[in-house]
């Protein structure tokens, strides 16, 4: 009888299983403590505390004050919260925002909607490693400047952004500063005190938290327009009864990050390398895309020359990752992100994003340089 092959996961940028503490954590929250966090008895006080907690396990892993922590359904809403609230909330003060090229559909295409109503919105271009010059954000600042969004680390290819220094352009000009840390929480420190960012957004699920549940970090002072209107839950900007069960999940996910930091980031780090070299060492015509310094450190984007990323990963045998071109109709699409990065198209078209994660092992990722290698030496036969 043939063994069964385990499928290896290397995209855990796109999303993380939940953690064994993370589920173990949750699982009174389904089964016994079931009230609702605005009632006054017993059983809405057990669950208000259970959201108080983790608000708590949040704010000491980014380094703000409790209060500070808004519950959101998931990164991308805390991202269209983030643009939409301030913009509107300082509209009076100017109509302009600055971001990059490069960052998530969150907020390019929030920024694409601000634009139809009003705004205007300066996209800086990147360098060839996905890096964004913050001398460019400050030649782009303009007397309208009310907001500036630039990711923490990008989600294909790992680039790191030089957020502190961006931080400190928008502070001396007081101008509200964003940062989508989705990709970088849990891989490289995030201390909002550090960056000098006003608003900081969270995603559970990559950070092996469920799915459906995120934060936004809005410093003391900050003004956005109300999100959701009805009861005053999330200090009156969120209206709505508070998902209690995948709260406690992302407060204990945090704790996690927090507490397994450095090990965590070992582990990612020695699979994602022995990944690069290994590969590296036994293909021709292979791209690194992203600063090759500068990254996550669980990221890995590469292109295969002449090849297209669709039908690599159709022939990976037992291999998950990511594909950076898609193929329709006979027409290629390159993702916005290369493009940005001027990634030539014999290479673009080719690019595959693998990433790591605390639960990948040195056996795993050996096997899966076996498979990689065997199949694009196929392929390019």
């Amino acid at each position: 009888m043939n063994k069964t092959i385990k499928p290896i996961y290397l995209d855990y940028n796109a999303t993380t299983p939940i953690d064994p503490e993370v589920a173990e954590a949750m699982l009174p929250y389904l089964n016994e403590y079931f009230g609702n966090p605005s009632s006054s008895h017993r059983f809405g006080m057990q669950a208000k505390r259970a959201v108080e907690k983790a608000r708590n396990q949040i704010a000491e892993l980014i380094n703000c004050q409790t209060y500070e922590i808004i519950f959101t359904s998931c990164g991308t809403e805390s991202n269209n919260y983030a643009l939409k609230g301030a913009a509107f909330k300082n509209r009076s003060k100017g109509n302009h925002i600055i971001t990059s090229t490069i960052e998530h559909p969150a907020i390019i295409e929030v920024c694409r909607y601000l634009e139809t109503v009003g705004f205007e919105v300066t996209y800086v271009p990147v360098d060839k490693y996905g890096m964004v010059d913050p001398e460019d954000i400050e030649k782009a600042i303009t007397s309208e400047t009310i907001l500036i969004s630039v990711m923490h680390a990008n989600n294909e290819v790992g680039t790191i952004q030089q957020i502190e220094k961006i931080g400190k352009i928008a502070r001396a000009e007081k101008i509200i500063f964003h940062t989508d840390a989705a990709q970088s929480i849990g891989k490289i420190p995030v201390r909002v005190d550090e960056l000098g960012v006003d608003l900081l957004s969270v995603a559970g699920h990559k950070l092996y938290a469920p799915k459906g549940i995120g934060a936004l970090f809005v410093r003391d002072g900050i003004k956005l327009e109300k999100f959701m209107h009805g009861g005053n839950q999330e200090q009156d900007l969120r209206a709505g009864t508070e998902n209690v069960l995948e709260i406690v999940g992302l407060g204990k996910a945090c704790e996690i990050a927090n507490r397994d930091f450095e090990k965590n980031v070992r582990i990612m780090k020695q699979t994602r390398d022995i990944l690069e070299k290994e590969l590296m060492e036994k293909l021709d015509d292979l791209k690194l895309n992203g600063h090759p310094g500068k990254r996550l450190p669980n990221t890995l984007n590469l292109s295969f020359k002449n090849l297209e990323a669709d039908y690599i990963l159709s022939n990976f045998r037992n291999v998950a990752a990511s594909a950076g071109a898609a193929c329709h109709a006979d027409e290629i699409t390159i993702s916005p992100v290369l493009e940005a990065m001027k990634i030539p198209l014999e290479y673009a078209k080719g690019t595959i994003r693998f990433s790591t994660g605390k639960m990948t092992t040195i056996e795993e990722t050996m096997q899966a340089v076996k498979n990689i290698t065997e199949t694009i030496m196929k392929l390019k036969k």
